[in-house]
């Protein structure tokens, strides 16, 4: 994987992939920035639940349960102090459908955590993650909530 970032200007700058795809990034204007951009552990949050969401929703699919809504949220804590590494993370999949199994829920997450996410294999070397999964019917009425154990 080829990866870089270019810089604009001030505290502003573009990262790109092998894909070619760009995204922008920032920084507070408290530490020179414009505000324009992600920062980069946003961007880590970011991949790390995109990461397992793309594993999920797939294995999900596979399973043929009825997924109508889904979202992945990581909601990670970090150090007071520099550098702000993540200290712990809570990542929580929301899913909203007809039916759910809440078996093919558990074994989906348990799946992308231990078999198929690189992301969550390389990050959860450096800080503990709760897996937590909430399931809602088709009418939002909350179906089954827990937290998946590895």
């Amino acid at each position: 994987m080829d990866a870089r970032v270019t810089w604009k200007e001030g505290m502003s700058f573009t990262g790109s992939a092998n894909t070619g795809f760009e995204v922008p990034l920032g920084s507070d204007p408290s530490v020179g920035g414009n505000n324009d951009g992600f920062r980069p552990l946003e961007l880590m949050a970011v991949s790390l639940a995109g990461c397992t969401a793309m594993d999920v929703i797939s294995i999900l699919r596979k399973k043929q349960q009825a997924v109508l809504q889904f979202e992945v949220g990581v909601d990670a804590s970090q150090t007071d102090g520099h550098p702000h590494v993540f200290t712990k993370a809570q990542i929580i999949y929301k899913i909203v459908g007809k039916d759910i199994d809440e078996a093919a829920v558990i074994r989906a997450i348990q799946l992308s955590a231990t078999k198929y996410c690189p992301a969550q294999a390389m990050l959860s070397k450096a800080f503990p993650m709760e897996l937590i999964y909430q399931v809602s019917n088709e009418d939002g009425s909350l179906a089954y909530s827990g937290e998946c154990k590895l």
